[in-house]
């Protein structure tokens, strides 16, 4: 059965693509500006080996991103998806690791927010993101614009039910924690032990009473009284940040 194939444009996500050795790239358009750009920076590697490519002007490059207006910088690839993972062998093959960290993301649903997201939790080691399968962008040129190319460097897991996958997390020694504005502790002042789900919910109406029900912790993150939230991109971006250090996952500078 033949793979469909998508668009995805920009630097940083392209050559995340051609450097992975999972990723299909199919074909490559791009102009002779960042041809050089590309074998300059990776003098070391073949990036274009097994890639046929056309070479555009950059008027025809706008044409190919117009409907997202973003900019491509010179690089367009058509690819294949990554085999998606699963969840449980994943589990199975780090049983012997007791510090897990995931962002579940709920009815979050701007390609934008996600794409920050999966690029904040690759630069906090966060060990994956689980999203619902039919609502994830995953062939949005946004989506990976936004994601600077963390789309290739971290485990994303596509269920089919997040409530379900919350109960098994907890049967495999998970502790929920959910993030909303009117959670009972500050998540710095909680302790940070084991493994963790970080539950985040939509831009719009946070999480599900369901998804509530189902968390260990509700937890909020502590701001000026005359703002009355942050970004979910920023809120997740402050809490990887804070358990990466907790952790010592990051060196400080």
């Amino acid at each position: 059965m033949k793979k469909t194939t998508f668009l995805i444009a920009g630097k940083h996500a392209v050559t995340e693509a051609l450097r992975n050795p999972k990723r299909k790239v199919i074909n490559l358009f791009l102009n002779e500006g960042s041809k050089k750009s590309l074998n300059k920076e990776n003098h070391n590697i073949n990036l274009l080996k097994n890639v046929k490519l056309f070479y555009k002007s950059n008027k025809e490059l706008d044409r190919l991103c117009a409907k997202e207006q973003i900019s491509h910088q010179g690089l367009i690839a058509e690819i294949e998806h990554l085999e998606k993972i699963n969840l449980k062998n994943y589990l199975n093959s780090v049983e012997e690791r007791s510090n897990i960290t995931f962002a579940v993301l709920e009815e979050v649903t701007d390609p934008r927010n996600i794409g920050s997201i999966i690029r904040s939790a690759t630069s906090f080691n966060i060990d994956g993101i689980i999203v619902k399968e039919k609502s994830f962008p995953n062939e949005s040129k946004l989506l990976y614009k936004s994601a600077s190319g963390c789309m290739d460097l971290i485990n994303i897991f596509e269920v089919s039910n997040i409530s379900s996958t919350l109960k098994y997390l907890k049967t495999k020694n998970f502790w929920i924690c959910g993030f909303d504005k009117n959670g009972t502790k500050d998540f710095t002042k909680h302790d940070w032990k084991g493994n963790n789900v970080l539950l985040f919910g939509s831009e719009g109406y946070g999480l599900k009473y369901q998804t509530l029900k189902n968390s260990d912790f509700l937890l909020k993150i502590s701001i000026n009284e005359k703002i009355e939230s942050l970004n979910i991109s920023n809120s997740a971006a402050v809490v990887f940040h804070f358990i990466a250090n907790l952790k010592k996952i990051i060196k400080p500078l």
